[in-house]
């Protein structure tokens, strides 16, 4: 009986310890909120220029994307953003008092992105980026609530997030947390110029790059020591190539101008850009000022290098290399040319055409499904897209055809299999 009584008393102990230390941990970091006379008298007064600058660096956050349902109000909230634990709701960032931020102050809008807690105290879920939130200056946050606090108020209730137990409990995104999360704050590199110090400040804050270009655990988690290695977007089944590898999406090698085109444009001499990041460069890089971009990329040329992994694989056979060959005749040699080389301004070539030889074939697969769509910009306005070909190939013309591809004109990668095909999709329902 002592020792049931014991062990009952050591597993109560150990338990009460464990629910101490995530409570601690989730807190840390986090200041106490100041008292309501104190934080209206410390607000910043939102003038025209603050709410400008606001609104800009809402854009380099790329804020409206998530926050707005299709054809929906601005930040209105309401899109669900799928997730292999469920769907979570977005929620309504515009100045009603009753569904949205109106009754917010700037303090508590301050602790949602550092501290990735609501206004009532719960603990926000990650697939808002706090993460990369969590690096924005005190500045940069006020501006950006000021901006909010300028757009018209939409009464639009907040909708209830739809996640599995235990994914859908404070205690489990508590654990989560006190694991993988922890304040942070911008460090300066003091031997890096302050171009390329405010380009880390924006592609690992606002920009919040590493949420797509690396890859995440089973729990949804990204780790320090593998960002910008590339990953598979989850649900959204696009792969995220690698910003540190050469063969992958690495810039180290290209001119400084050339990045600046493609952030700005979604074009370059060496590259383009499909899929979700075509709605990035759509909604958020082409508005960056110029030095802004210029920082970007002068920090995204700077990254180490990762070393290129070298892989192998069966050798396409004959037949489904003549099978591609024939389905690339009938349906992409008119833009892509004979010999893959495209037309420049048009259509991108495919021969050393990087984004073809992926290890991972899936956006390559994704793109002759559904087609490429290139973003509309200013600088690139009226851009040639791909038509899909979800309904007018099977999974065997698109498995030959794309290993055709990554096989021809000196291109060299692994083959295509129709289960790839099957499985892309599948994921689109399509």
């Amino acid at each position: 009986m002592k020792r049931i009584l014991w062990t009952l008393f050591f597993t109560v102990a150990l338990l009460a310890l464990g629910t101490a230390v995530v409570a601690a941990l989730n807190l840390r970091g986090e200041d106490a909120l100041p008292a309501e006379s104190q934080s209206l008298s410390q607000a910043r007064t939102a003038t025209p220029e603050l709410v400008a600058r606001g609104e800009y660096l809402a854009r380099v956050g790329n804020c409206m994307a998530c926050h707005t349902v299709q054809g929906g109000a601005p930040y209105a909230g309401g899109r669900g953003i799928d997730t292999p634990f469920g769907v979570i709701h977005t929620s309504n960032l515009t100045p009603d008092k009753a569904t949205g931020i109106g009754n917010w102050s700037a303090a508590e809008f301050w602790r949602a992105l550092h501290n990735g807690r609501s206004k009532d105290g719960r603990l926000l879920y990650p697939a808002f980026p706090y993460p990369n939130y969590t690096l924005v200056t005190r500045e940069d946050s006020d501006a950006i609530f000021a901006y909010l606090q300028s757009l018209p108020a939409v009464a639009q209730a907040n909708r209830p997030h739809a996640l599995r137990f235990p994914y859908n409990t404070q205690a489990a995104l508590a654990v989560w947390r006190a694991v993988f999360f922890a304040p942070g704050a911008p460090q300066a590199e003091p031997t890096q110029t302050a171009e390329y110090n405010r380009g880390a400040y924006l592609v690992n804050g606002l920009g919040h790059c590493t949420a797509c270009h690396t890859p995440r655990n089973a729990l949804g988690a990204t780790s320090d020591a593998k960002a910008f290695t590339g990953g598979l977007i989850p649900v959204q089944n696009w792969y995220a190539p690698a910003l540190n590898a050469a063969h992958e999406a690495g810039v180290k090698e290209w001119r400084t101008d050339d990045v600046v085109a493609l952030l700005k444009t979604g074009v370059a001499p060496k590259g383009s850009v499909t899929g979700p990041m075509a709605e990035v460069v759509f909604r958020s890089t082409q508005y960056l000022s110029d030095a802004d971009v210029q920082a970007m990329a002068v920090y995204l040329r700077a990254l180490p290098q990762q070393a290129p992994v070298a892989t192998a694989g069966a050798k396409p056979s004959a037949a489904t290399l003549q099978r591609g060959a024939k389905v690339y005749e009938q349906h992409c040699a008119q833009c892509h040319g004979d010999q893959g080389e495209g037309k420049p301004g048009a259509f991108p070539a495919l021969a050393g055409n990087r984004a073809v030889m992926l290890q991972d074939p899936t956006n390559l697969v994704r793109v002759v499904l559904q087609g490429g769509y290139l973003p509309a910009t200013a600088g690139n306005p009226r851009p040639h897209g791909m038509p899909p070909f979800q309904q007018t190939l099977s999974d065997e013309d698109v498995a030959a055809v794309t290993t055709f591809v990554r096989n021809s004109w000196g291109n060299q990668a692994p083959g295509v299999g129709t289960i790839e095909v099957y499985r892309a999709r599948e994921r689109r329902g399509m």
